[in-house]
């Protein structure tokens, strides 16, 4: 700071702007000292007043009624016989005082010259004391001269500056401790982040943020849940994952656009904040918004880049497959992922290895199982080919679950709207060819009402499931029974009036939490609710059309 305002200084300013300041302490140094060494003076000059007088001074006091009456005798001069022998020596030392010091007219001494002398003690009166006084006083005189020749002289200043400096570097001024060596690896700030996990959040509306894994609980099914994420009206949380923070995050808008950025580069907030709008953070147009995500540990692994695709679904089923090397070079704008036909938008999108099968389930509760290989690879630009065929212009795909062989067979979750979920087995839905209307994924009637998400999970894992109110419940997929392919299903979230599932969360079980499975919010209960629909053994295929 120069003169109250920021500024760069080069370093001969900053030395020039250090000796201002340093002149700057010595004057008001000094100007105190000499302040304090004049009121000290100035006591001492009534006191060497009262000791010439002593005898008259101790019989004012004596004769005088009240303490106030002595004090104004004193400030008079009632105890000196000859004022004008008093002036030829009180006078040079009272002129050499400050005028806020020095007596009014028709006084001889000032009033905290006065209280001094009735304060003074009676060995003080002794010849050796009254030398010290004296002694006092002439020392005083002599740093007063100096007080007042160090403010008139910048050269002084400057001297002092010089000595104290030599001082500090007499007294502090050894060997560098401290070892300056040629680093030749580079510091990143990736490496000086911790590598933990997140809850990554994405509302409606394009609010992003990330959570510590930690301040979520695990519940029981069926109850009501705790308070998740403030939104605003119409805004609920649309996507919510796990993530390390060192993840690559790959970001596709529903217009069919992929934008980058690292998982540390979101804004870290609480369970209950609403995070930063997206567009804040990423070049994404106000009218286009996140529709899904890829995890990618390391874009510059050439190995994974050449062995994985991303498998992209529409809303109207269509589907596309394209290595994920075409999107391995970030650009701060963004790229075109996927060409998006007329009348549709980017649903889902998904890591796969190019041998994984493919599950498509639209919201009239239909579902179809296919070979990832019967979808061939294609260029980042092009537009896919036809994966599911829907009911009508109100039907839309709802979920998208890859599964790989070689890993452990998932079974597939069922949420419906109005909170009705259940698992099925994965053997239950047989494969067809691409492009069919497939089978039933669940019976839907009023009281469920419409498919909105279907996930892979398996017995370890647990569900994040938000409604549209903001309400967040957490829950074990172990607590969800498996049933048939056609049911209903069973209750696995109590909703409040007009509210509706927003969006269903799989997130793996963290072994370092430890998690309170009996906590239910304020005006939930426990209970088993697996009370299902009387068709939940129907389970003909119904809508088998391949």
């Amino acid at each position: 700071m120069v003169n109250g305002r920021p500024r760069t200084l080069g370093l001969l300013e900053i030395i020039d702007e250090f000796i201002k300041f340093r002149l700057e302490v010595i004057q008001r140094r000094t100007a105190y000292d000499l302040r304090k060494a004049l009121e000290r003076a100035h006591l001492l000059i009534g006191l060497l007043a009262a000791l010439d007088y002593i005898d008259q001074v101790v019989d004012l006091i004596r004769k005088s009624a009240t303490p106030d009456e002595a004090k104004e005798g004193l400030m008079k001069g009632a105890f000196i016989d000859d004022l004008n022998k008093f002036w030829d020596k009180f006078r040079p030392l009272i002129d050499s005082q400050m005028d806020d010091q020095k007596p009014l007219e028709g006084y001889v001494l000032t009033e905290i010259q006065a209280k001094a002398i009735l304060e003074l003690r009676l060995q003080r009166l002794t010849g050796l004391e009254r030398d010290k006084i004296k002694s006092e006083y002439e020392d005083l005189q002599i740093a007063i001269a100096d007080y007042r020749d160090i403010l008139g002289s910048e050269e002084r200043q400057r001297s002092i500056i010089k000595d104290e400096l030599a001082e500090i570097v007499d007294k502090y001024g050894d060997a560098r401790r401290t070892q300056i060596e040629f680093q030749e690896v580079e510091i990143n700030i990736e490496d000086m982040i911790p590598d933990d996990e997140v809850v990554i959040s994405i509302s409606h509306l394009g609010y992003i943020k990330r959570t510590q894994v930690a301040e979520y609980r695990t519940q029981s099914r069926g109850g009501r849940g705790s308070i998740g994420a403030k939104t605003r009206n119409e805004d609920w949380v649309e996507h919510m994952f796990v993530a390390s923070n060192h993840d690559y995050l790959l970001l596709f808008t529903e217009s069919g656009k992929v934008h980058w950025m690292r998982v540390y580069e979101i804004p870290e907030a609480s369970k209950t904040s609403s995070g930063r709008v997206i567009q804040n953070l990423l070049a994404i147009p106000k009218d286009d918004r996140i529709k899904a995500y890829i995890k990618i540990d390391d874009l510059n692994d050439e190995e994974f880049l050449e062995n994985h695709f991303i498998l992209f679904c529409t809303k109207k089923g269509v589907v596309k497959k394209t290595a994920v090397e075409a999107y391995s070079r970030p650009r701060a704008g963004g790229i075109q992922a996927i060409t998006i036909n007329e009348g549709d938008q980017l649903f889902e999108a998904k890591l796969t290895k190019g041998t994984s099968e493919i599950f498509i389930a639209s919201s009239s509760g239909n579902a179809i199982r296919f070979d990832e290989e019967k979808v061939r690879p294609m260029g980042r630009t092009a537009a896919g080919v036809r994966g599911i065929t829907l009911n009508d212009d109100n039907d839309n795909v709802v979920g998208l679950v890859v599964v790989n062989p070689e890993e452990e067979q998932s079974t597939i979750m069922v949420i419906s709207e109005k909170g009705n979920g259940k698992r099925t087995l994965y053997e239950e839905y047989r494969k067809t060819n691409r492009g069919g209307k497939g089978v039933k994924t669940m019976e839907i009637t009023a009281k469920t009402g419409q498919v909105v998400s279907i996930k892979g999970v398996v017995d370890e894992n647990d569900l994040m499931i938000t409604t549209k109110n903001g309400i967040i419940i957490r829950m074990k997929v172990a607590d969800i029974r498996v049933m048939g392919r056609a049911t209903q299903g069973v209750r696995v979230i109590r909703l409040g009036d007009n509210d509706e599932i927003a969006d269903v969360a799989v997130l793996a079980e963290s072994e370092e939490e430890e998690l309170d499975d009996t906590i239910v919010a304020e005006g939930g209960e426990e209970g088993d609710n697996d009370t299902a629909a009387p068709s939940e053994e129907n389970d003909g295929d119904a809508a088998d059309d391949e």
